[in-house]
Parts: C-alpha cells; sequence; structure tokens
C-alpha cells in the first residue's frame, strides 16, 4: 500500500497589528489524512487509530457537523449543497491535529477537496473555538496557480479579543513537499492580523509519530494551553473584550446563513 497521507512538521505563528501589536510562534505539527485511506491506516500502524482510542487518532465527531456520519459522507454533501461543486468521488484530504493521549483541539483544520480528475475543487476550512463550537467556511477553487488565494467574511466569534466585521483572505501553498496557510484578517481594508501555519512532509511512519510525541508530546493540550496564555498577554496589554452573539446552531456547528462570497 503506498500512504498518500503523511505529517507535516512547522510551526504556527500569529501577529496582530492593531489596537496593539502582539505576536507569537509555536512548534507544531499536523496529519494529512486521505479520508479513503482512514481504515487502512487505522489496521496498519501502531500508533494511529481511527474512531478508537491510541496514542494519535482521529475521530469522526472531531470534525464536520460532530456527528458520527463519515467524514467524507459529509463533507461531499455539505461541498455540492453549499458551494454548488460535485466532487464526484474525488479524493478529500484533512489537515488536522490528531486527537493525542484522548484530547482533541484544532483552532483550525481544513478539507482539501478534489474532483475525481485530481482537480482541487474547494477548500472547507472549519474553525473551532474554545466554547465548543465550529463553523466551516467553503469556498470553491477558482483558477489555478501555484498559490492558491480565497476570501470570506468572518461569520463566527473566535476570540473575545476580535471584532465580528471582519473578512478573511487566504492563501495557501501546498500541501506537497510543504504546507503554508496564510490568514489575513481585515476591517475596511486595514489588515488587523496575520496568521501563518508552515509545515514540512515527512511519511507517516510509526517511528515518526513516537518521535513527535516525545517532541512535542500532548499538542492538542499544548494549543489550548497557549491560546489561554495569549489571551492573558491580550488582556493585560488592555485590548477590551468583544461581546459574544447569540450562536445559531445545527447540531454543534454554527449554521452560517449568509453564503460566503466566491469572489
Amino acid at each position: 500500500m503506498i500512504v498518500r497521507s503523511a505529517i507535516y512538521v512547522g510551526s504556527v505563528m500569529h501577529r496582530r497589528l492593531r489596537p496593539r501589536r502582539h505576536h507569537f510562534r509555536y512548534r507544531a505539527f499536523w496529519l494529512l489524512l486521505d479520508l479513503d485511506e482512514l481504515a487502512e491506516l487505522s489496521g496498519r500502524f501502531r500508533w494511529f487509530s481511527h474512531n478508537r482510542s491510541n496514542l494519535f487518532s482521529l475521530y469522526d465527531t472531531d470534525h464536520a457537523d460532530g456527528s458520527a456520519t463519515p467524514l467524507r459522507i459529509q463533507i461531499e454533501r455539505r461541498v455540492i449543497e453549499e458551494a454548488g461543486v460535485d466532487l464526484s468521488g474525488g479524493r478529500i484530504q484533512l489537515l488536522c491535529m490528531p486527537r493525542t493521549f484522548g484530547y482533541c483541539f484544532n483552532p483550525l483544520s481544513i478539507f482539501f477537496c478534489h474532483r475525481a480528475d485530481g482537480a482541487l475543487a474547494a477548500v472547507v476550512y472549519q474553525v473551532h473555538n474554545t466554547f465548543a463550537e465550529r463553523h466551516s467556511y467553503i469556498i470553491p477553487v477558482e483558477g489555478t496557480g501555484k498559490a492558491l488565494r480565497q476570501r470570506c467574511r468572518k461569520h463566527f466569534y473566535v476570540s473575545p479579543f476580535m471584532d465580528m466585521d471582519l473578512r478573511y483572505e487566504f492563501r495557501v501553498v501546498g500541501p506537497d513537499k510543504r504546507i503554508r496557510v496564510g490568514i489575513c484578517a481585515s476591517h475596511a481594508e486595514m489588515p488587523v492580523l496575520s496568521a501563518v501555519l508552515t509545515g514540512m512532509r515527512e511519511p507517516l511512519l510509526d517511528r515518526n509519530l513516537i518521535r513527535l510525541c516525545i517532541r512535542m508530546p500532548a499538542i492538542p493540550l499544548k494549543v489550548i494551553t497557549a491560546i489561554h496564555w495569549e489571551a492573558l498577554k491580550l488582556w493585560a496589554k488592555r485590548i477590551g473584550f468583544r461581546r459574544r452573539p447569540v450562536p445559531l446552531k445545527r447540531g454543534s456547528e454554527i449554521i452560517n446563513l449568509t453564503p460566503a462570497p466566491r469572489d
């Protein structure tokens, strides 16, 4: 079996520009999982499992709408319903942090959705906040080029230090030998925050999983701890809290009542 799934090892960086400057960078790693390989990966690797406990695992309920419906079925259905794109059985890859020691938190997980001919057709950016809510921005791919550029309006409350009236711009390179995902949040064309996820590809092997567990143990717990630590520093810089809007939910996911623009 040729494994298309992989590991990406790198870092995540945030740089806030206004109303106060703030910057941080943390080491991290992600798995790029081909959804069609999950059953075989679970049986092949000692330290990774699908929908059952292990050192590293992927549970379908940690992503998409939170149900036990297989991820492929969910994503194919939502992409055609909300973006008008029929994947016709094309490959779907999920970039995410794995559940580790039974704990999972992904600030951002990304589904790369391909047509049957291999062309990238749509990208699903799923954002999770610390209030146990999630929201998906589903954007069709238009045009070609080395770097994918997409944009949408913000519809989901993530940080109490960020306004809702923002626009996201995504720039994605890869995933191939490396992955680079840049996100710029702006208000009235003025950048407010930029975030960059970067990683270099490594083969998905048991020995690499063990090595990462030693180098970066309990990565989801590290992420949630870092979020609260950086929030404390923002509070110390006297950046005011933004009121959390009342969420409109479908299951455990926030409903996007206004479709993301496709420009």
